[in-house]
């Protein structure tokens, strides 16, 4: 039928099922009920419960810091005691309470059979911008009114580059430059819209200057100390402006891919002593959750070839090469260091290779 949904938009429905606190059905070897555990409610883990032996899924990265048994290689499945309430869920799932109360185990693995369902559930939930952690139960039969998903289409699906349709574009004139113009892209899988931010008109046949900039709303909306973000953007847009020409790509992918939400997880952990990266780590992501292959798509969209790449990241040249943009040059970017982020720079050097 023409109306019937494809795999993208049943993903966008499940995505949007699991915020909501609704299950979704993955099948593999049978059918699975998943439910996101930070938006489960206490009723429905009690009509989970009545239907089978209850499996937590979580990521390696959580599950290592929990001193658990990996069997999985990138998830772990987790016997939910039997009586265990949502407070056991959660306080395995979020790390805040982690140093008030360190032993949460111990814990019985699920080693035997295929982790493909769990694995397609953790990766939606991640996806969904919730923490990574899924409660499910094998059922035989499923709800119709229920989202049903092919588990290895949706790991597929997750790992697979989304086209970007540009929208609308219209002229604005910034305190940078009078001569921008802002282009508006939306991805076919329905997750958030991103941005080109164009100044004056950039020659398509020479490297353009170009900035690919994660959305940070701490820094570039509220001036947050912690982080070099909002410096950096506007430095960037005033160097393009200068030149007379240039393009930003503000991709909305906060918190290094995370989201909002679970980015002041990693602050309330970094409060507690973990740097940025073993803050991610805790929470079950991985030191960088980004997708930027978005930006070099947009970019072949608009007809650049070739960049002049504002970036202290040297993942970023990595990707763009392996995307076809090619990098002509590396600008430096060194602004926006205080002293309340001298250790968040410190671990971008060490841990993520950034050139500071």
């Amino acid at each position: 039928m023409m109306l019937s949904l494809t795999l993208t938009e049943r993903l966008a429905r499940g995505r949007s099922d699991l915020r909501l606190g609704l299950p979704v059905v993955l099948v593999e070897g049978g059918l699975h009920l998943a439910v996101a555990v930070e938006t489960l409610t206490p009723e429905r883990l009690e009509d989970m419960r009545a239907l089978g032996p209850l499996i937590l899924g979580l990521t390696a990265r959580r599950a290592e810091t929990l001193r658990m048994s990996v069997y999985d290689h990138d998830v772990a499945r987790v016997r939910v005691p039997d009586g265990a309430g949502l407070r056991w869920l959660r306080g395995v799932a979020d790390p805040a309470g982690d140093l008030a109360h360190p032993m949460k185990g111990p814990f019985a693995m699920l080693r035997e059979g295929s982790a493909d369902a769990c694995r397609a559930a953790v990766g939606l939930v991640k996806t969904a911008q919730l923490l990574p952690a899924v409660l499910m139960v094998a059922v035989p039969a499923a709800d119709p009114a229920l989202t049903l998903l092919p588990a290895t289409d949706v790991m597929a699906e997750i790992a697979r580059a989304h086209v970007l349709a540009p929208v609308v574009s219209a002229r604005l004139p910034m305190s940078a430059s009078e001569a921008g113009r802002v282009h508006i892209f939306r991805p076919e899988d329905d997750t958030a819209e991103h941005y080109a931010i164009e100044i004056g008109r950039p020659d398509r046949n020479a490297p353009v200057l170009a900035r690919l900039h994660s959305a940070c709303f701490t820094g570039d909306v509220l001036g947050s100390l912690k982080c070099d973000c909002g410096p950096q953007l506007r430095a960037a847009l005033a160097t393009m402006g200068a030149e007379g020409a240039g393009i930003l790509l503000y991709l909305n992918q906060e918190g290094r891919g995370i989201g909002l939400a679970n980015k002041m997880r990693a602050y309330a952990l970094q409060d507690q002593g973990f740097d940025t990266v073993e803050a991610n780590h805790r929470l079950g992501f991985e030191d960088d959750e980004r997708d930027f292959r978005l930006g070099a798509g947009i970019l072949r969209q608009m007809g650049f070839g070739a960049v002049r790449l504002m970036t202290n990241n040297p993942a970023k040249i990595r990707m763009m090469e392996a995307q076809g943009v090619r990098v002509a040059e590396r600008v430096p970017l060194r602004v926006g260091q205080t002293a309340q982020n001298e250790g968040y720079l410190a671990t971008k050097a060490a841990k993520s290779g950034h050139l500071l």
